[in-house]
């Protein structure tokens, strides 16, 4: 690869979140029944993808994702340009293009599948990989997290991450830092669309902005990662703390107590030893 033109812009540190993670549903007769092509022993659909929070665009910085699968799939290593999503989305409306990069399958085991990202040529990063355990059954901490999964007819195992590009090239500095915009505003005219007018526009609210750092304010369904879940992790970790505290504390006290009568029980040998000589 040709190193970029220009030169680093120094002392600058810019960060962009996604998510990555798989979703898998059981097969049953109601909402989700097997296909006739899929082999009657895989329990579950499933898919793994890479995509923006809340949906947002990822394909200006991250140009191509490769997922390796369990060997025993056919066509294991998959590979997903951004290029094909945007030409396949265009013409499309803001809901029924594709958000990110995504593989769909069926099976019947978990296993873990290796991702590796490549970026925009001009940010002259190297591949990063990324490791993500497919899960087809409930799980969670208590009883209370599995049952709710349990009860969702969903296996969520999605994990919030943040790419950081240290110190940019220029060029590439341009492209992460220009065009900032409300969800599914226009991108202006250029190419074979210019001139024609937008997509109808989606009703939807987000609080986010395309092209941005941002993530959104609060929860909403099938959005997890929000400044609201980091202001209740935030929270969880400070109430463990203080609970680790005071169970040092605690513990500090018995260990005083204990040193306090081993010393007295010395003193008591010392003196009955005295006394017998």
């Amino acid at each position: 690869m040709a190193p970029p033109a220009g030169k680093r812009v120094k002392g600058v540190q810019i960060y962009r979140p996604f998510i990555y993670g798989t979703t898998a549903r059981p097969f049953n007769d109601t909402d989700n029944p097997r296909p006739a092509s899929v082999p009657s022993d895989h329990t579950h659909s499933w898919q793994v993808f890479v995509k923006g929070v809340d949906d947002t665009d990822i394909f200006y910085w991250l140009r191509r994702v490769q997922f390796k699968l369990h060997e025993s799939i056919p066509n294991h290593l998959r590979t997903i340009d951004a290029e094909t999503i945007q030409k396949e989305n265009e013409g499309k409306p803001a809901a029924q293009r594709q958000k990110g990069f995504v593989v769909n399958e069926t099976g019947w085991g978990e296993f873990e599948i290796t991702i590796r990202l490549y970026y925009d040529s001009r940010s002259s990063e190297k591949p990063q990989t990324l490791y993500h355990h497919l899960r087809l059954h409930p799980y969670g901490r208590t009883e209370a997290e599995k049952e709710a999964m349990r009860n969702g007819g969903e296996v969520v195992a999605w994990v919030y991450e943040e790419q950081l590009f240290n110190e940019p090239f220029e060029d590439f500095y341009k492209v992460l830092t220009t065009g900032a915009r409300d969800k599914h505003a226009p991108t202006g005219g250029k190419g074979k669309g210019k001139g024609k007018s937008a997509p109808p526009q989606s009703s939807d609210t987000s609080d986010v902005k395309e092209r941005s750092a941002m993530i959104p304010l609060t929860n909403k369904p099938g959005q997890p990662f929000s400044r609201e879940t980091e202001q209740l992790e935030i929270k969880r970790l400070k109430e463990a703390e203080d609970k680790v505290e005071q169970m040092i504390k605690e513990m500090h006290k018995a260990l005083r107590e204990k040193e306090a009568e081993a010393a007295a029980l010395k003193q008591a040998a010392a003196a009955a030893a005295s006394s017998g000589a």
